[in-house]
């Protein structure tokens, strides 16, 4: 039997860099199988991708991922942007549309700029400020809608983040609420921390 995560996670984009967060919990049916399980995975040292749907066929897009931002650097002497590696994870996915990864992707990364962006498993890729995938998704947007501004700097949108995953864990009977994956991208380069709630 597959392990899914029925989960909630979001990305937010400012101009000092990137802010993803996702629960850590994975289900399996009905059943919570662990609370502690990775759902941000670092790509290059400068960019990162987040799923809510399969662990096993994320495991495998970012295998193929980070083999391909490999290829890139040997052959360009420079890193794969992160609007590159979306367009290119877009493609993978659409070529697969007739047997879809069952996913739902936040790619974010500071390459040359701040990037953020989302894609469905058919490869449907929007760019956007701020965005949330999983069954949780509808309550962590409206806490994003209502806390995010353009000027605010990365702790206010870290802080944010977690709020919003933090919500939606209250209600999403599939998104845990205990402890919280948090990575932050900026031209500094990358950080994840985990931040656990007792209650």
């Amino acid at each position: 039997m597959e392990k899914k995560t029925g989960t909630t996670t979001v990305g937010i984009k400012l101009k000092d860099g990137v802010v993803l967060a996702a629960d850590t919990q994975a289900s399996l049916d009905h059943m919570v199988e662990t609370l502690n399980i990775k759902k941000i995975l670092p790509i290059t040292d400068r960019i990162a991708i987040t799923t809510a749907g399969s662990v096993g066929d994320l495991q495998a897009l970012a295998r193929m991922l980070e083999a391909e931002a490999k290829y890139y650097q040997f052959t360009w002497g420079k890193p794969m942007t992160a609007k590159a590696m979306a367009n290119l994870l877009s493609n993978i996915l659409n070529e697969s549309k007739w047997f879809p990864y069952m996913v739902q992707i936040i790619i974010g990364g500071y390459v040359e700029e701040p990037t953020l962006a989302s894609l469905d498993p058919l490869g449907g890729l929007i760019f956007d400020n701020y965005t949330t995938t999983g069954s949780g998704s509808p309550f962590a947007i409206a806490i994003l809608e209502d806390g995010y501004k353009e000027d605010m700097n990365i702790e206010d949108a870290r802080e944010l983040a977690i709020r919003a995953v933090r919500t939606a864990g209250k209600r999403d009977v599939y998104t845990g609420e205990r402890k919280i994956q948090v990575i932050t991208i900026t031209k500094e380069g990358m950080k994840e921390e985990f931040v656990e709630f007792k209650e």
